[in-house]
């Protein structure tokens, strides 16, 4: 029985100085590891960079230096919390001097830009090179046509007073010369209205989706469309025949026709038939036709939809 409960009293005694042992071996590598990383070290960092604000005139070549070496003078947990988690460098392009080609990015010049960022004391840290080269490529510019991709679909007896406008009607890029060269247009998104009643006013952006390396210096386009409620009108107007060689007697019938026209509500009193000039010419008579096409040469700027009851004029040529 004193046998047992001796044994028993070893085995404890036992597993306690191990387990004492463990608890001092890891306080003592934990003093040892904060007491480490609380010196002061010299070490070379690599940080990566990005290219921000890049001249739209301007296309940076592919072999850039992506990572800056950052020679830093820290306690081991800074560096260790860099080397773990590297800060990006954003790189203002915008700030960098053109020299002989290149442009150059000056360490010391933009140090409250870079001290925002990386959170760094120029006094004890600092990069291993001045300056950061960036190469790049001079891009060519062209002026291109906006062409809109708006469609507009009107409630019943609602029309546009004139055409859809785009602001501005052109715009400056640059790019690569063999894209620009095949480029005669930009186009806005396509923007479909339906039921429109009202006018219409705002912004579109222009497509590039297919163009990644042309750069716009304006990436939007505002619109406006006026848009009234419409009625239709008809007149009674005269047909005037012209281009009857002089020696020709040549009669027309009927000598007038119907006009129907769209026109807002506000300017509807103000169209009368004095206002139109219907012509058959009779220039455009081919061998064995007896008949002329009526045509509208004159209407009002504020009319629409213009569209006569006479397809065909029918004439003879008294002798």
């Amino acid at each position: 029985m004193l046998k047992k409960v001796k044994s028993v009293t070893k085995t404890r005694f036992r597993k306690t100085d191990i387990n004492s042992f463990l608890f001092f071996l890891i306080f003592a590598i934990v003093i040892w590891i904060f007491v480490q990383f609380s010196k002061q070290y010299n070490e070379i960092l690599t940080i990566p960079v990005r290219y921000i604000n890049v001249p739209p005139d301007k296309l940076l070549k592919e072999d850039n230096p992506e990572n800056i070496q950052l020679k830093m003078q820290e306690n081991g947990f800074r560096i260790a919390w860099f080397s773990l988690f590297p800060p990006t460098l954003n790189v203002d392009v915008s700030r960098a001097n053109d020299q002989n080609g290149q442009l150059v990015y000056v360490i010391d010049e933009n140090r409250s830009q870079i001290l925002e960022q990386l959170n760094i004391n120029f006094d004890d840290n600092s990069f291993v090179k001045d300056a950061l080269v960036i190469a790049y490529e001079q891009k060519k510019e062209k002026t291109l046509p906006v062409v809109s991709r708006i469609e507009v679909e009107f409630a019943a007896g609602y029309s546009a007073v004139e055409e859809l406008r785009v602001e501005p009607d052109s715009v400056r890029v640059s790019g690569p010369d063999n894209i620009l060269d095949t480029l005669s247009a930009i186009k806005t998104f396509p923007v479909t209205f339906t039921d429109v009643k009202k006018d219409l006013l705002g912004s579109v952006l222009l497509d590039t989706t297919a163009l990644p390396k042309v750069t716009l210096y304006s990436r939007r386009a505002n619109y406006r469309l006026n848009v009234e409620k419409f009625t239709e009108g008809k007149l009674q107007v005269p047909i005037e025949l012209i281009n009857v060689p002089e020696d020709l007697n040549v009669v027309i019938f009927p000598k007038e026709s119907v006009l129907f026209f769209q026109v807002n509500l506000t300017d509807f009193n103000k169209v009368t038939a004095a206002d139109f000039r219907v012509v058959a010419n009779f220039k455009n008579v081919r061998e064995n036709q007896d008949f002329l096409i009526p045509e509208v040469v004159e209407k009002p700027e504020f009319t629409s939809n213009i569209r006569l009851s006479e397809k065909r004029i029918q004439f003879i040529i008294k002798k």
